[in-house]
């Protein structure tokens, strides 16, 4: 039994750490649903990809549904709230609905059966491989080392993104390298965790975390550790009672953020 979920319990580790990471970054800047609408562009472009190639796991697949987040984040990038007068939360709305209606239409007129569908959505992480997670955790490591040498930057685009001043050139460009990178993860994520476990990874640890913590340090440090626990306790759970992976581990998030809102009420934030 231990083996053949080790590899799901590795590859939700991994989604854990860079997710939480990224989570972090999504509350500082406000655009909670940034990563619904990137996954989702993510399912449209591997819905085209499948169209046109006719092979769901292909690399052909995957280089659109990259394509498709990549042109989500430079719309998202370039969407300053001081350029217009349209709040990038319904920006983000807009560009979830309009890609999750393209991919229903796609899929009617396409080859995706229901067990297709539903990946998308739960993911098949009880079916993952050594080969795939072992990639994937270079491209998360090629990730992470990108964002510990920009770290301070990234950081300072967070904090100043609600703020309503011009952005520079400089400033669009490290932006658009934020939301690139995070569609690379979101990308790698989707295919193989499905939309609801990449976005309950990234929002409920980075939530959990900013209830009891105040420094961005002891966040991040919990939100890795919050997202762990929840990954081992939803696929013990999916084990012993035969239950859906993604959505157990979407529930254990849901019941830790529960515990984190009842616990905060009986001690005062950390400094």
């Amino acid at each position: 039994m231990i083996e053949l979920l080790a590899p799901a319990l590795v590859a939700c580790l991994l989604l854990a750490c860079i997710l939480s990471y990224f989570g972090l970054h999504v509350l500082l800047r406000e655009v909670i649903f940034v990563d619904l609408a990137l996954a989702q562009l993510a399912a449209l472009g591997a819905a085209v990809g499948h169209l046109m190639s006719a092979h769901t796991d292909s690399f052909a697949t995957y280089l659109y549904s990259f394509a498709f987040t990549l042109a989500g984040a430079a719309i998202f990038a370039l969407a300053r709230p001081a350029r217009t007068r349209l709040p990038q939360e319904a920006l983000i709305g807009i560009v979830y609905g309009v890609s999750a209606a393209l991919v229903i239409l796609l899929v009617s007129k396409s080859a995706l059966d229901r067990d297709d569908v539903e990946s998308m959505l739960a993911g098949r992480l009880l079916f993952a491989e050594w080969g795939e997670i072992g990639a994937m955790a270079l491209l998360f490591g090629a990730v992470g080392l990108l964002h510990f040498g920009l770290r301070a930057q990234f950081l300072e685009l967070s904090i100043q993104s609600r703020s309503q001043t011009t952005s520079t050139r400089r400033q669009n460009l490290l932006n658009f390298l934020f939301y690139a990178s995070f569609g690379v993860v979101v990308t790698s994520s989707v295919q193989l965790s499905g939309v609801l476990v990449v976005f309950g990874l990234l929002i409920v640890p980075a939530s959990c975390a900013a209830i009891w913590f105040a420094s961005l340090s002891n966040r991040l440090l919990a939100g890795g550790a919050t997202g762990a626990i929840s990954c081992g306790a939803g696929i013990a759970a999916s084990a012993l009672w035969d239950l859906p992976t993604g959505a157990a581990v979407v529930t254990a998030l849901g019941v830790v953020f529960a515990m984190a809102m009842v616990g905060s009420a009986f001690r005062k934030i950390d400094d």
